[in-house]
């Protein structure tokens, strides 16, 4: 909820204030005090610095609190894996143990005051951490490591104990892992694995055990963070930490909940602004997912939409599956940048290309047709009765010759040709084996992107486990979709990359005149009526139509010659929600007896519905246009969001609508129109004219700025209908609603 504390930075308006007045900067901004650059309007973080966390994954000494070598003790199997760990990342290792002289052969200190050394790392392997804590903290330990579970994610007391935790991590100056986590950090990674790696964040253990995997078939993996709870350490932390990496060539995440929606997004645009892919699963797409998440982890799950929305904007790359997980990362690790965005499938039969095509249409990627030139080319060593147009049907990869190779390198060769995709359904040799090696072959002499789908079931063939594998120029998947999603995922990551510019940089620091304007008009705790709402979007720059409140039927026939006839006529409360079901709006009022008369009727309406009144508006009549709406809502996580969409009576029906979490760009909002199934309607449909697009860009940056600057004060703002006119007539808001907090 808006309004919350968030990790170190409050989010109220107020604070935006004292920072733009100049007064004290406050709070720190991960770890060094906070200027009034680092603060939007809003009060949030516009940065926050990347954790050092070099002496986590590889320390110089190491504290285990309750070591055990004792046969049958939970505690013993631990302390051998971080022993072995401590050995090959060469650290020191200490037992902490009250009662034991040594440990593993090691000796053992009775507590962490009897420490040999300070210690860059200590692992608690105790059931209640908070009393090591606060010995730790005497002890200058720069991490700790908390496994011990029974904390948020088991309901109000375990929240409670671990807010007392954290609030003496935060004391102690110590950064945390965990509580509720596991050993995952501190695994035994191949060394003998080359080339840019994955780096992992988990909050479950076992889910990132397949991504861990890959290992085994070439994939070099060089971290792995499991976030637990993240009573302090969090997977923004990693994240930041990762995407700066030399070795991390792309960032796998499996996600239950976000600790704080601004620091996700903040290192989400490090890693954008670096150009390193960042794959996530996130659950919550469903109740009970989101039910389920918020038990295993005791965190907020924001709105779906909305997460799925701001990780759209930063360019994280979101998954449903695990597998889906492995292999969008791995692609996106290993594959260099598209040289063009033309796809071509390539296949041994005429069913499996066009199978193959049909998914990838369907995914949004680029098949063009194959000049007339290059496909007489093809045509040199497949017969002529076989399509070689897009996709590629060979009849049957040559095997007792250099045709093959040929074919391939000549696609491959083609300036609008990027990505090559042979998918195999099943294995043939010798054909299937000669078709792979010269895929793999002609791979090595390429920069573009060469994929094959090895369908087999089985996984044994020595083309899949020893050629295949044995390459890390060609990019091998199991599944035709799997393969799909990661060569779309792959060209969209880097068109991204390319034309990004960070929001952050550009987000308003100090409040516009109209902020102070709108100040005038809010009533806390009270929803505006219609009047008032509209002098809130006036205040904004943004256009209503000609009206006047009016307390007379008299006082209305004024108007109306003032306004300009036709008019609409409108009852106006702070509590009418829903005018149009009361009876309360009257449209297309030509002559002064029908607006005496639809005064009198209004009025009768609100008394009968029991509807307070501040009066009567009298309005312009706009000319029809495409109904949108606009609007301002709040999520737990990520604080006030925009979404533009189809309005009108049929919103709620349609639900068609886009949204975005400021701050953000024109790109951003023209992107978001682009999402919206009705989107055809702005361009005019069945004779009518192109709408002002510009405008309604125009407005819905309005709307942002709006919700940056009044953004604890304003709760809800919903106008609609928004009528966007013909091109460049603009756009008017004709009715609009805000509820202030």
């Amino acid at each position: 909820m808006l309004g919350s504390t968030h990790g170190t930075l409050t989010t109220g308006s107020r604070r935006a204030r004292v920072i733009a007045c100049g007064e004290e900067p406050g709070p720190a901004v991960h770890g060094r005090p906070a200027q009034a650059d680092d603060l939007d309007v809003s009060g949030r973080p516009l940065y926050a610095d990347v954790p050092d966390l070099d002496r986590f994954f590889r320390p110089g000494s190491v504290a285990v609190v309750g070591a055990s070598d004792a046969e049958g003790r939970p505690n013993t199997g631990v302390t051998r894996q971080l022993v072995s760990w401590a050995e090959r990342v060469g650290a020191r290792l200490h037992p902490v143990h009250p009662t034991r002289a040594s440990v593993f052969g090691l000796p053992c200190a009775a507590s962490v005051a009897d420490l040999p050394e300070q210690v860059d790392l200590a692992v608690l392997l105790v059931s209640d951490p908070l009393p090591v804590i606060e010995q730790l903290a005497e002890t200058k330990v720069k991490f700790a490591v908390v496994f011990a579970s029974g904390f948020a994610e088991t309901g109000e007391q375990g929240a409670a104990a671990q807010e007392r935790l954290a609030a003496a991590v935060e004391r102690s100056g110590i950064r945390l892992l965990g509580p509720n986590t596991n050993l995952n950090a501190f695994e035994r990674f191949r060394d003998d694995l080359t080339g840019p790696a994955i780096a992992l964040i988990t909050q479950s253990g076992h889910q990132g055990r397949p991504v861990f995997a890959l290992q085994e078939l070439g994939v070099r993996l060089s971290h792995w963070a499991p976030t637990g709870n993240e009573a302090d350490l969090e997977t923004a932390d990693f994240l930041s930490y990762f995407a700066e990496r030399p070795e991390v060539g792309a960032i796998a995440c499996y996600v239950e909940g976000l600790k704080d929606g601004r620091s996700f997004l903040l290192a989400a645009d490090r890693a954008a602004r670096r150009g390193v892919p960042v794959v996530a699963v996130k659950v919550g797409r469903t109740e009970a997912g989101a039910r389920t998440a918020a038990s295993h982890t005791g965190k907020l799950t924001g709105a779906d939409e909305v997460v799925d929305a701001a990780m759209r904007q930063y360019g994280v790359i979101r998954v449903d599956g695990l597998d889906e997980l492995q292999d969008t990362a791995t692609l996106l690790a290993r594959a260099r940048p598209p040289r063009a965005t033309g796809v071509v499938i390539y296949s041994i039969s005429g069913g499996t290309g066009a199978h193959a095509a049909d998914l990838a249409t369907a995914a949004g990627l680029d098949l063009p047709a194959l000049s007339s030139a290059k496909q007489a080319e093809l045509h040199q060593w497949i017969p002529d009765y076989l399509n070689v147009a897009n996709p590629v049907d060979n009849g049957g990869h040559p095997v007792g010759d250099w045709r093959g190779r040929k074919i391939i390198d000549a696609i491959l060769d083609d300036p609008a040709v990027g990505v090559l995709i042979c998918p195999v359904t099943g294995p043939f040799p010798p054909l299937s084996d000669r078709l792979v090696q010269d895929l793999v072959d002609a791979a090595e002499r390429t920069d573009k992107l060469v994929c094959v789908v090895w369908g087999s079931p089985v996984g044994t063939e020595p083309a899949y486990r020893e050629v295949l594998l044995g390459s890390s120029r060609v990019a091998t998947f199991r599944t035709l979709t799997n393969c799909i999603s990661a060569v779309r995922a792959h060209l969209d990551h880097h068109r991204f990359v390319t034309g990004y510019r960070s929001p952050f940089d550009q987000a308003p620091r100090t409040p516009s005149p109209s902020y102070r304007k709108a100040q005038l008009l809010m009533r806390p705790g009270q929803q505006l009526s219609e009047h008032a709402a509209k002098q809130l979007l006036r205040a904004y720059g943004i256009r209503v139509p000609r009206e006047q409140l009016v307390t007379s039927a008299a006082a209305a026939v004024r108007a109306a010659g003032l306004v300009g006839y036709p008019v609409v006529m409108k009852a106006s409360g702070a509590q009418i929600a829903h005018k149009t079901e009361l009876g309360l709006v009257k449209i297309g009022l030509t002559s002064a007896s029908q607006v005496r008369d639809a005064y009198r009727e209004l009025t009768d309406i609100a008394r009968y519905e029991d509807v307070a009144l501040d009066g009567v508006l009298v309005c312009q009549m706009v000319e029809r246009g495409v109904e949108m709406v606009v609007g301002v809502t709040h999520d737990d996580l990520f604080g006030p969001t925009v979404t533009v969409g189809l309005g009108g009576v049929l919103v709620e029906v349609l639900r068609d609508a886009a949204v975005r979490v400021p701050p953000f760009g024109e790109d951003q909002a023209r992107d978001m129109l682009a999402e919206l199934r009705g989107r055809a309607l702005l361009d005019g449909v069945r004779g009518r004219p192109p709408a002002d697009v510009d405008a309604l860009v125009e407005v819905v940056l309005r709307v942002q700025r709006m919700a940056l600057e009044l953004g604890d004060d304003l709760a809800e703002l919903d106008v609609n209908p928004l009528v966007v006119l013909p091109r460049g007539q603009g756009a008017v808001a004709l009715d609009a609603l805000a509820v202030c907090r």
